[in-house]
């Protein structure tokens, strides 16, 4: 299954972000998404992921797939906002999610999210007492609680500490070398295997 993109063009109100945009990726790529703050990075995970419409172009899947909301039941989408809810506690939010994705989720697939994301310690606290660093790991785990071929993350490791990041990075490897692919924007380095490096940003106007 592979993630088209043909001729993508976005704005935010009256400003363009990016236009004629094309790509695509193929099972086992990860696309870096880099570009300066306001460049459309964000934007740009959001239309994939069907959240946004675009003003004009297409995204679809190729190698079997199909459009619209046949490729958001593919994606997970975790954007820089976490999506917790801060008084259920770490394990009951993990529990949620397995409720919200349905059939294809399992609750035993929690324990292994606590085990690999390093929350099992802080598994009865509330999100909301949590540290940036922990929230960050805790909106990441839901990744590991139904298998979905599209990962789009938006600035993954922010507010992570090396060790924590590294692991999100093996997560993404593994993600990769299982079939899957993967779009990240983020202003860090990733120690990533098969990367690809989209820069967005249209050029200054003198």
């Amino acid at each position: 299954m592979t993630l088209l993109a043909e001729n993508l063009t976005q704005s935010r109100g009256s400003r363009l972000l990016f236009e004629h945009v094309s790509f695509s990726i193929k099972p086992g790529e990860t696309m870096l998404l880099t570009g300066p703050n306001g460049s459309g990075k964000t934007t740009l995970l959001r239309t994939l992921a069907g959240y946004m419409h675009p003003i004009s172009g297409t995204v679809g899947l190729g190698g079997g797939g199909a459009a619209g909301s046949a490729l958001v039941e593919k994606c997970h989408f975790v954007g820089h906002l976490n999506a917790l809810k801060p008084q259920f506690t770490v394990q009951e939010n993990l529990s949620f999610w397995v409720q919200f994705f349905g059939p294809t989720a399992y609750a035993g697939r929690v324990v292994t999210a606590l085990n690999r994301l390093n929350l099992v310690d802080i598994a009865d606290i509330p999100a909301g007492y949590l540290s940036a660093g922990q929230k960050r790991r805790l909106g990441l785990a839901r990744l590991l609680l139904a298998p979905r071929p599209i990962w789009l993350l938006d600035e993954p490791t922010a507010a992570l500490d090396a060790s924590s990041a590294a692991a999100i990075e093996t997560l993404i490897s593994e993600h990769t070398d299982g079939g899957g692919l993967a779009v990240v924007a983020t202003h860090l380095p990733l120690n990533i295997p098969r990367l690809r490096e989209l820069r967005l940003g249209l050029p200054e106007m003198g």
